[in-house]
């Protein structure tokens, strides 16, 4: 009953758009000697670069992280708990469930590599498979960063996240202006750490005590995005396309970041009316079901699409021209027909769900761990395999990811090294990584 039915819809609604972005943008189109591609649908129709603004929800997913995390913190340290206890719970939460997809993925990368698949082929479903995982190391380090953002924030409220937003300015224009090699990456933490900060404000009250706060937010926010896409260099798109340079995404830029303010303010002014709907108590029951599922959604949304793509192996699937009217009005029924195969997919995955929940509660971390040097060490190895993925997915050039998948197993073995011990516990901590964060 204490739980913000809110933050948890903004976590539910942003899964939904997240999954259904990907869904609507992925096209399958069989090729001569029963091959499929998967054009980019961004880069070959320009003008769909614009439903980038209605889809592009991230925003939403720090915020809400940084709220959960900021309560959830705090408690912890309340009751005598550490940062790295609290940060290995958070890590080992996001973990179990990666490191299951990932074996399960890389079991079948393996074998079909060595039943000679073409490793053109191979290597797209590796990426097709491995393109959420971007988020995941940005948010263990954000999670890592957390004990120290929120002293920060205790100390100065407001101005942490305006000083990040200067430093992603400074950052952007040394990308851009002076080329500055690798620089650009800090904006993976700084912009979406804005976002994430601004949750421990929202928490607090600091961004609705007046109404004009959020009305600031949203339209200046908006109106800097259209000023820099329009006056700047900067595109409309805010998912990647391929060659197009500046992104809004690989890094963040200036764009994204006005993008996300604004997006953070009509967040907040759209609260009180959602809000009066949650009470009911089916649309609440619908939230949670979805919330509950997110970490499963999230990593595992992309596997319909290649149950759906053996109909157009076989040949009895619909193949109207890419980009055609007959293409676009098929998106509704491409879009139910991987919804359906994707509860499918989530009832399977319900035993092993319980399972990770079970694992979970008999070797997190101690919420009071002392010396924790195998857990950041084993967090540090994690986040690299991961950032490797996000880049090159699970098969890239159609081989077996030799080094990144030992990384990845290495990194979470020592983030479960610590045995659990009788401290005491946070309560009311959520057991679901991206229901709390996502």
């Amino acid at each position: 009953m204490s739980r913000d039915r809110y933050v948890d819809f903004m976590r539910a609604w942003a899964i939904v758009l997240v999954v259904t972005g990907h869904w609507l943008i992925t096209a399958l189109v069989p090729g001569p000697g029963g091959q499929i591609t998967a054009p980019e649908l961004l880069a070959t129709i320009p003008w769909t670069q614009w439903l980038t603004l209605g889809f592009q929800i991230m925003p939403l997913f720090f915020l809400a992280g940084g709220h959960a995390a900021g309560g959830s913190w705090s408690r912890a340290r309340e009751t005598g708990g550490t940062a790295a206890g609290w940060v290995g719970r958070r890590a080992l939460r996001l973990l179990l469930p990666v490191a299951v997809y990932s074996g399960l993925v890389l079991l079948a990368v393996g074998i079909c590599s060595a039943v000679g698949v073409d490793p053109d082929t191979l290597a797209l479903v590796g990426w097709a498979m491995a393109m959420q995982f971007w988020f995941l190391p940005v948010y263990l380090i954000l999670s890592f960063l957390t004990p120290s953002l929120h002293a920060a924030h205790r100390r100065w409220g407001l101005l942490v996240p305006v000083a990040m937003g200067a430093a992603a300015l400074a950052t952007d224009a040394l990308t851009l202006a002076v080329r500055v090699p690798y620089v650009g990456l800090l904006n993976y933490v700084l912009v979406w750490g804005v976002a994430y900060q601004l949750g421990f404000c929202w928490r607090e009250g600091l961004l609705t005590g007046r109404r004009r706060i959020p009305v600031a937010m949203a339209g200046g926010g908006g109106l800097v995005f259209a000023a820099l896409i329009t006056l700047g260099p900067f595109p409309v798109s805010l998912i990647l396309v391929t060659g197009q340079n500046p992104s809004n995404t690989d890094p963040p830029s200036a764009a994204m970041l006005a993008w996300a303010v604004a997006q953070v303010g009509l967040c907040l002014l759209a609260a009180p009316a959602v809000r009066r709907l949650l009470d009911r108590e089916r649309v609440w029951r619908a939230v949670r079901h979805v919330g509950g599922a997110s970490m499963t959604l999230y990593l595992w949304h992309m596997l319909p699409v290649l149950v759906v793509a053996a109909f157009y192996l076989i040949g009895i699937a619909p193949e109207p021209e890419f980009g055609s009217g007959a293409w676009w009005g098929l998106r509704l029924p491409w879009l139910l027909v991987l919804g359906v195969v994707l509860v499918g997919v989530l009832l399977a995955l319900r035993p092993l769900e319980r399972r990770q929940a079970l694992l979970y509660e008999r070797i997190r971390p101690a919420i009071g761990l002392r010396r924790p040097w195998p857990l950041w060490l084993g967090l540090a190895t994690s986040v690299a395999a991961l950032t490797w993925f996000a880049m090159r997915g699970f098969a890239y050039d159609g081989r077996f990811p030799v080094l990144p998948a030992l990384s990845l197993a290495l990194g979470t073995t020592l983030v479960m090294a610590h045995r659990r011990t009788a401290v005491p516990e946070t309560p009311d901590e959520p057991r679901s990584a991206l229901k709390e964060a996502a």
